[in-house]
Parts: C-alpha cells; structure tokens; sequence
C-alpha cells in the first residue's frame, strides 16, 4: 500500500502538468477560431450564402430576413446615402439610384462589372442613376488605393468611365504585373492607359504622383463604412443595402419594387 501511494505522489505533478498542456491547446484553438472569425468581417464579398441579400430576395429563413408574426421576411431599414459628388451614369432625376461601393482589385467587383452590369444597362437604361464610390482594400489588395486615384485623375478629364472599364477589363494582368513589376510597374501601367484614351498625359501623371485625390478616396471608404459596408462591392438601391456580387434576378427584385413604390 505505501508503496502504491509513493507512485501516485510520483505520477502527480506529470498528471498536473499534462492537464495544463491540454488546457493551454484548447485555448489557443479557440483564440484561433474567433481570431479568424473577427478578420473576415472586411473582405471580398462574393455573395455566397453568408452575404447580406437584400429583403426582397431572401428567403424567410435568410441571414437578412427576420421572421415576423405574418411569417414574412421583415425588411431591413433603408439606409439614406450620400452620392456625395462621385462620378455616375444615368439621369440625375432617375426614379432609382444604385450606388456601389468597389474595390478596382476585387475579383467579385469585377465579376458584377462583367455580367451584372451590362445587364442592368440594358434592362433599366434611364430609369436607373448608377454612382460608383471607392472602397479601396488595402490589407488585401495592394494596387487598389491608387487604382481608385488614377480613375479620379481621369474623371477630371471627362474619362472615369472609360478608365474605370480598363482597369476592370484588365483586373488580372494588372495582378500579375504586381507580382514581376511591383507597384511601380503597375503605376506606370496606369498612366499608360491615360494616353490610350488620349489624356493629357503629364497633368494626368502629376494628378497621379502628387496623391491629389487620396483623401477623396479614403473619404468615400469611411463613409461606406459608416453607412455599414464590410466588403465589396456593396450596393445601396434606393437605400436598400445589397451585398455581394449578386445574380441579376437579385438586383432585378430590388430595383422593380422601388420603381413600384416610386
């Protein structure tokens, strides 16, 4: 027997020591779990099934439908946002404006800008103000913050549109010029499609390397955020927040009942 006991007191502090190691494991894999969880509140947005869709589209059981006494999704509040002086498409009087927030780096931007876009266009034309405002993701997305200012360097020369469709038409190799060429080389690229669409090339250079519309761009940021927005694109249709790069029956439900009630 006491030689039993003499084992035991020997075992003890092996026992206390493995019972600390396995505490200490599992909250390092908790910490790891909500850790990841908090970073992806702010990110591309492809509008899967963990994105905000808007009430209009949702299912009652949805992340953005809230279940009410009728069974019905309730709709979320409308959100008054500002066009602010951002450069738009469309008629100034037009019975629905969608402004969307966008990142010229995010593959999910550019998947709207290629299929859902031309879509829109063509469905709604003068009904529809479309305002484009810069969410630029520079944790993520290196080249966006000056993407989003050499496009406002176009638009002082009546070209944001045109620079806007360049720089979404060549998303990728721009990617992959930041990856052989570094910034520098995808800078100079940009004011190489200054003078493919026949800018001033030197006042759109000095727009460019003086950051003249850096402040502009991170303003539009912070107000996207203030308005809600957690990753692009990020759109707002009369107020009514779409997230994610949605199909277009998706934006189609939306924008028809706010002509309806327009």
């Amino acid at each position: 027997m006491e030689e039993q006991t003499r084992e035991r007191a020997q075992l003890r502090p092996y026992m206390l020591s493995a019972a600390v190691s396995a505490g200490v494991l599992v909250f390092a894999a908790a910490f790891f779990v909500l850790g990841f969880a908090a970073h992806a509140t702010i990110d591309d947005d492809d509008g899967g099934p963990t994105s905000a869709l808007p009430a209009s589209a949702a299912s009652p059981t949805g992340p953005s439908a809230q279940g009410s006494s009728s069974g019905e999704p309730t709709p979320a509040p409308l959100v008054q946002v500002s066009v602010d002086d951002d450069p738009s498409w469309g008629p100034a009087d037009a019975p629905v404006t969608i402004i969307e927030f966008s990142d010229f780096q995010c593959p999910f931007c550019l998947r709207f800008w290629n299929q859902t876009l031309p879509q829109i266009k063509q469905e709604y034309q003068d009904k529809v103000r479309f305002v484009y405002r810069d969410f630029p993701l520079t944790g993520i997305h290196e080249w966006a913050q000056k993407a989003a200012e050499a496009a406002e360097c176009a638009d002082d020369q009546d070209k944001f549109w045109e620079y806007h469709d360049l720089i979404f038409g060549n998303q990728n190799a721009l990617s992959e010029q930041l990856n052989t060429a570094g910034l520098d080389g995808v800078l100079a690229t940009f004011k190489s499609y200054a003078a493919d669409l026949g800018l001033d090339t030197a006042t759109f250079g000095d727009c460019l390397d003086s950051g003249e519309y850096t402040a502009e761009v991170l303003k539009d940021l912070q107000d996207g955020q203030s308005y809600g927005v957690t990753g692009t694109p990020a759109f707002f249709i009369n107020g009514q927040l779409v997230s994610g790069a949605q199909p277009f029956a998706n934006f189609k439900a939306v924008i028809d009942a706010a002509l309806e009630e327009a």
